[in-house]
């Protein structure tokens, strides 16, 4: 292999121009394509900015031409020569105006035969891009997606700073607290059976912060979560992580709209308009069966319960006496799209979210049929068309069930329909606030209420009467952005008042020692005279799909882990030999 020498890169290949014709440049890259016509040697030479035409001919040097005959695709070079104009150019490239003549040529290194091909659209599994990720990166679409990564970060670190917001660094290495998911535990070599937890947010670190007097934070951080991983979440990922003193609900969505319009201007070249529009958590549930509803289209929900509630279908009158609800869905005009067989698979469809079934009501030309028809009254059947204001066409698609389920199958089966029919557009933007949360949920696992954020959420004042007598209508002044389906960030207004603090411990049921033992460093922080404050925090890895126009999170983090949470490239997790363990005070038990 030979070395540089003395040839310095004098340009990028994807930055030459016809501006160019005429000058000597040096280029340096990867052999993305090399033809040899005989006298004649054509290689396409890659770096990040592009690829550019090199032209190696045999009568002008033919030492350097039997050197580029040996030359293969993935071999690293560096070329000397003169940029012209090219004969015949190509459309397709910024550079197919221009070519560069060999005038040097150096092998820096070979490559063997690559185990995926360099190109966008290879075909290759995932298993395999991931295994040999550092040649998958080298792939135009992922280098373009960490490019943008890098610099939407930097938009965001320049808006903070210009509204005065300082970057504070939290602990990695922290103290195991509940927080809805596993910690990730590091043991301690020099604390022997004790452990540090991996950080699942900074909450706790930048409420401190706040009580410290830094006034307005942020941090774009690594958080990690042990939990078993769906489509498009890793076990470590990053977050924009954002907390201000002294300021309220409409503060906080003030700036973080002003910090949102800011990126996609600069990033989409789109204006977006502001204030967004707001949805109480209630409205969300109810018209689209989730707290991230997907507004990019309709087939919004509707509450039928009162129509069906004395009907001869029993699975709807039965629901109905038990307290739960009936509800559907109208898909309108693009009920020709659906024949006896798909809505057969829609049933399935509902059944992996814990429906029992799904009832369907077919309304062609005024004509209607339905499985269930001769259950319906004539008024109940009148009723449902009105409801769901069908003039000719129509498809209701109806569930019934507890309202959990009820929401979950139908909040995901209209967006499952909506890509089906391919109405989901990836360059179409739609935001929302969802507020007016509830601060406590149900766990039916722990048969108990639970934070429906975290403990530190502040109530609505007009709520907090309720905190003891009635915790479930307590409202919390809490918010999410949401954006075509997605929680692209959420966060409160935080309890600043130790008192109030106690009570929302209480509504918990947490005992003295449970309080003491995992927040007490915290309850102590809070009687040291604590500011209104709050914030938001956002997962920068799903702003980066939105921006980056992809449905997999894969395609904007450099080295992503599996849906196992394996590093196929660098095989971790790891085992590690015995004499490491017994430093850490652990014996495993296999």
């Amino acid at each position: 292999m030979e070395t540089m020498g003395n040839l310095r890169r004098s340009h990028m290949c994807g930055v030459l121009r016809e501006k160019n014709i005429g000058d000597e440049v040096i280029v340096m890259g990867w052999v993305a394509k090399e033809r040899n016509l005989g006298s004649l040697i054509f290689a396409d030479i890659r770096d990040t900015t592009g690829i550019v035409q090199v032209v190696v001919n045999e009568s002008d040097d033919a030492e350097m031409f039997n050197k580029a005959k040996t030359v293969r695709t993935e071999y690293v070079v560096a070329i000397k020569g003169n940029v012209r104009e090219r004969q015949s150019k190509n459309p397709n490239i910024p550079t197919g105006n221009i070519e560069i003549v060999a005038s040097e040529f150096k092998i820096l290194d070979t490559a063997e035969t690559t185990p995926i091909y360099i190109k966008n659209d290879d075909n290759v599994s995932e298993e395999v891009r991931l295994k040999y990720r550092y040649l998958d990166l080298r792939k135009e679409f992922l280098q373009n997606n960490l490019k943008l990564r890098a610099k939407t970060s930097n938009i965001i670190r320049n808006f903070m700073a210009d509204n005065d917001f300082i970057e504070v660094e939290t602990p990695f290495l922290g103290k195991p607290t509940p927080e809805g998911a596993r910690d990730y535990l590091i043991p301690s070599r020099v604390n022997p059976f004790e452990f540090y937890a991996l950080p699942q947010s900074p909450q706790l670190m930048k409420q401190l912060l706040m009580i410290s007097g830094m006034d307005r934070y942020y941090q774009i951080v690594k958080c990690f979560r042990d939990e078993d991983l769906r489509a498009n979440r890793q076990p470590e990922f990053t977050q924009v992580d954002i907390e201000m003193s002294f300021v309220d609900e409409e503060d906080v969505i003030e700036i973080n709209e002003r910090l949102l319009k800011k990126v996609f201007k600069e990033i989409k070249g789109i204006d977006l308009e502001i204030p967004f529009k707001r949805m109480s958590y209630e409205e969300a549930m109810n018209n689209y069966g989730s707290d991230k509803p997907d507004l990019r289209f309709g087939f919004e929900l509707h509450d039928i319960t009162d129509i069906v509630k004395d009907s001869e279908f029993k699975v709807f009158s039965s629901c109905a006496k038990e307290g739960y609800s009936v509800r559907g869905i109208n898909i309108g005009e693009y009920q020709a799209e659906f024949s006896r067989k798909k809505i057969d698979a829609l049933q399935e469809y509902v059944k992996t979210y814990g429906a029992k079934g799904l009832a369907w009501i077919k309304v062609v030309g005024g004509e209607i049929t339905s499985p269930i028809l001769k259950f319906l009254k004539e008024e109940e059947l009148s009723a449902l068309i009105g409801e769901f204001k069908i003039e000719a066409d129509g498809l209701i698609l109806i569930v019934a069930d507890k309202n959990s389920v009820v929401y979950d199958s139908l909040g995901a089966l209209r967006r499952h329909i909506a890509r089906s029919l391919d109405l989901l557009r990836n360059d179409e933007f739609v935001f929302t606030w969802i507020v007016d949360f509830p601060l406590f949920e149900y766990d039916e696992e722990e048969n108990r209420l639970v934070a429906k954020h975290h403990p530190f959420t502040k109530p609505k004042e007009e709520d907090i009467e309720f905190l003891e007598s009635n915790p479930e209508k307590v409202r919390a002044k809490a918010y999410d952005i949401v954006v075509n389906g997605d929680e692209l960030g959420g966060g409160s207004i935080r309890i600043n008042n130790s008192k109030l603090q106690e009570k929302m411990f209480k509504a918990l049921k947490l005992s003295e020692e449970e309080i003491e033992s995992k927040f007490g460093f915290f309850v102590d922080a809070l009687r040291y005279g604590t500011p209104p404050h709050g914030g938001l925090a956002y997962g920068f890895d799903r702003l980066m799909m939105l921006l980056c126009e992809t449905e997999n999170i894969k395609d904007v983090i450099a080295f992503p882990k599996t849906q196992s949470a394996t590093d196929l490239l660098s095989e971790a997790p790891a085992e590690v030999d015995e004499k490491q363990l017994k430093e850490i005070h652990i014996k495993l038990d296999k």
